[in-house]
């Protein structure tokens, strides 16, 4: 019956490598940077873009603002610091801690912010960002 059952499963379920964040591309214009496909990025994840936005400025340590769905910088980052601060996100607030996929949301309980996985089912706890 097992076997069966795991026959009859879509293909999908067993694929692990189907989430795939796509790199930064963008342009240095004076003192900032451009990212370019930020709103491509954003949907990839999965994820409102405020909160991406308010992560991206905390760790890049820089002001910014969205303009024309690309995410403006308020000084020059390069694109690799970029790509490891966006991989650093999905990895923390995207990816189940449990079975590693991306199938999550994230739900507020109280005062509190899970992460719950709609594939396992796991649900752990996330720091907000502020």
């Amino acid at each position: 019956m097992l076997k069966k059952a795991s026959n009859e499963l879509p293909k999908v379920v067993f694929e692990k490598a189907r989430f795939e964040i796509p790199n930064v591309r963008g342009h240095i214009q004076g003192n900032k940077t451009v990212i370019t496909n930020f709103s491509q990025i954003a949907s990839a994840l999965n994820r409102p873009i405020d909160h991406f936005i308010k992560y991206l400025f905390k760790e890049l340590a820089t002001p910014g603002e969205l303009r024309n769905r690309a995410l403006v910088l308020g000084r020059k980052v390069a694109a690799s610091a970029v790509n490891e601060k966006v991989r650093k996100y999905a990895e923390e607030f995207v990816l189940c801690s449990e079975c590693g996929k991306p199938d999550t949301r994230i739900e507020k309980e109280g005062q509190f912010n899970h992460m719950r996985c709609t594939a396992c089912g796991a649900k752990h706890i996330i720091k907000s960002v502020l």
